[in-house]
């Protein structure tokens, strides 16, 4: 059983089933609905989501791709949870830094990469901290 939840925790939910693929996306459209250089979904079935608190809210749009995309999120906060599409109503696509396990993920491939943004890939060399840099 998978769990996850929002910054905020006004929206939890949980997802039984197996966990499906996990993909990089590059498309502009998820550049700015994460605010970073991509999203990484993993597909599950929609069947097996359950929200135990809390309700997110959605916003629609149709993508470079011609189809419609929904991004739900939660009201509160704004942390995004999962998208879903009428064109694959059997899948859900949970945001990967929501889960409270993230070792289940494991992405194996990459979409739009067309989009791909120059700083996607940290460069070798630059500083690293374990924790904040700022004391």
């Amino acid at each position: 059983m998978l769990t996850g939840g929002c910054l905020c925790g006004a929206c939890r939910f949980e997802c039984g089933g197996a966990v499906g693929a996990a993909n990089y996306c590059h498309c502009s459209d998820c550049r700015r609905a994460t605010g970073s250089a991509f999203n990484i979904g993993v597909r599950l079935a929609r069947t097996g989501l359950q929200m135990t608190r809390g309700a997110p809210r959605a916003f629609t749009k149709t993508g470079d791709s011609g189809r419609e995309l929904s991004r739900h999120f939660c009201g509160d906060c704004g942390s995004p949870l999962f998208t879903s599409s009428p064109a694959h109503p059997e899948w859900i696509f949970v945001k990967a830094g929501v889960l409270d396990d993230p070792t289940v993920v494991a992405p194996e491939s990459e979409s739009w990469t067309s989009s791909e943004v120059a700083w996607a890939r940290p460069p070798a060399g630059i500083a690293r901290y374990e924790e904040s840099r700022v004391a």
